[in-house]
């Protein structure tokens, strides 16, 4: 049977690295911070502690085998139900938020099933790793990616039914915009919402010129207008 100091030792250890997890979390102002990260931690290493060494009593009853491995099952795929707490869709931004969050608490649960089943230096590695992709990976990330939807210029247009697609893209060739994209909201009351997003490399007086000449097409019912905002914060 696991002795009382050797069980505080797989918890303490369980905590302090889902805390280093944590607290990347925390600088970014998640709901799934730093507690969050340790409770998941210090949880998932109890359940292992649990599922092998709580038993003993039953294992000394003649034909009983229990497999310690069935808890630590149950937490990896558990987990899931709690990452997708922090997974959030932005309608108007047209992003999906919180998967490196629902990632990362996933990843802790498995640190602190290491650190419950005593493999201490599989569960230190696997913090470092973790916190090195989280912190020190995210400035290359903003390099290689950091000219994203939400973080264009866009024009949003409120369409009737009987309004021309074709007209709208023709308007905006015919100014020599650079179009990034056009996206299409359809909505049951038959009014479309239709974006426009453009490189921020289109003028903001461009882009209003451009609403100008958009308002004189049949069947458009609104139109705004959403500039570049001039710092955006990473969405993960």
């Amino acid at each position: 049977m696991i002795g009382a100091g050797d069980i505080l030792l797989r918890l303490a250890l369980a905590a302090a690295l889902g805390a280093v997890i944590g607290v990347n979390r925390e600088r970014r102002e998640w709901a799934a911070g730093l507690r969050t990260h340790m409770l998941v931690s210090v949880g998932a290493a109890l359940a292992i502690i649990v599922s092998a060494f709580g038993f003993a009593d039953a294992l000394a009853q003649p034909h009983v085998v229990l497999d310690p491995s069935r808890i630590a099952a149950q937490v990896v795929s558990g987990i899931g139900f709690l990452g997708a707490g922090t997974i959030l869709f932005l309608q108007r931004e047209q992003v999906v938020r919180g998967l490196t969050t629902a990632a990362g608490l996933w990843a802790t649960a498995s640190i602190g099933l290491a650190a419950g089943s005593g493999l201490y230096a599989a569960a230190a590695l696997a913090t470092v790793l973790i916190w090195l992709i989280l912190a020190v990976l995210k400035p290359l990330e903003r390099r290689l990616f950091a000219r994203r939807p939400r973080e264009l210029p866009r024009l949003r247009l409120r369409l009737a039914a009987d309004a021309s697609l074709a007209a709208v893209r023709q308007a905006v060739a015919a100014r020599r915009l650079p179009l990034h994209r056009m996206v299409l909201h359809p909505r049951e009351d038959g009014e479309d919402q239709l974006d426009l997003l453009f490189e921020r490399a289109a003028r903001d007086d461009q882009l209003l010129a451009l609403a100008d000449e958009l308002r004189r097409l049949q069947g458009l019912q609104a139109v705004s207008f959403d500039p570049a905002p001039a710092t955006v914060r990473s969405p993960d």
